[in-house]
């Protein structure tokens, strides 16, 4: 079954434009599933907060374990947030990435800011953001396992939002063997459009965290896939937060009115299914 989650997801990005949401665990993985999305990422950001966590926070085996949750969960393509794949140097990045394919991830991202940045150095060096998408790649192969590979230039959300040197990054990972292309926070088409060419004919994922596109839009500058981030974690906890707020400011429950009602969620969740792995 992993082989053939794994073959699904890269002909995902072989043509067209598909929207890969992000659940934040196994309930929020099965719920997207039967709404009909081929393919799940998880969200850094999500998992973190599900856990009393800031994004960046949780530890490296807790991360592991969150992953296994939900690729054990679904039977769709997963791939995992690695951020900086909780690693201080190449070598590392080689070993957690072997770890994480190890959980039956169909696909792996890694980024180029660590997870300790500063407002000073946001990105690593431009070499060593490189030398760690060679070892993410070299792991990979060794691995034997086709996981898709995802290489992220995090400058336009941390604070560095150069295009040029977003470009420069994106075309040396392509280069490394990246086979899908990545920089969050990219709004304008024009920008987004620049770097769907300059990576071509690679695959180019663009994040949608507010509403200033659609679908048919980034289909049509060329974009291949389509993520949210920890936008759907963050939508549901504005619910939680609203509704939790108004009983502890006011004493009235009447944001609890727009709860989705306990019938249909349990529709929505399928029964366990005896013996079932992923």
């Amino acid at each position: 079954m992993r082989a053939a989650r794994t073959a699904a997801f890269h002909r995902l990005h072989a043509s067209g434009c598909f929207v890969i949401p992000n659940p934040w665990d196994a309930g929020s993985a099965k719920l997207l599933v039967g709404m009909g999305f081929r393919a799940l990422a998880t969200t850094s950001s999500g998992s973190a907060w599900t856990t009393g966590r800031r994004d960046g926070d949780t530890p490296y085996e807790d991360a592991l374990s969150q992953v296994r949750a939900i690729v054990e969960a679904v039977d769709v393509p997963v791939s995992v947030d690695f951020q900086d794949c909780y690693a201080e140097n190449a070598e590392q990045v080689r070993e957690h990435v072997l770890a994480a394919v190890a959980t039956g991830v169909a696909g792996l991202s890694v980024e180029d800011s660590p997870r300790d940045r500063t407002p000073e150095s946001p990105l690593l060096d431009f070499d060593e953001a490189v030398s760690r998408v060679r070892a993410a790649r070299r792991a990979i192969d060794e691995s034997g396992t086709g996981v898709l590979l995802t290489a992220r230039s995090e400058g336009f959300i941390v604070g560095r939002p150069d295009l040029p040197e977003t470009i420069r990054r994106l075309t040396a990972f392509a280069a490394e063997g990246a086979d899908c292309l990545y920089a969050p926070g990219l709004r304008k088409l024009d920008d987004i459009r620049a770097v769907v060419d300059a990576v071509a004919p690679k695959p180019v994922n663009v994040l949608v965290g507010a509403p200033f596109t659609d679908v048919a839009e980034l289909a049509g500058v060329g974009v291949r896939r389509i993520s949210v981030g920890g936008a759907l974690a963050r939508t549901a906890w504005a619910g939680f937060i609203a509704a939790a707020e108004e009983i502890a400011a006011e004493g009235t429950f009447t944001r609890l009115g727009s709860a989705i009602p306990f019938p249909e969620l349990q529709k929505r969740l399928p029964p366990e299914r005896a013996g079932a792995s992923g």
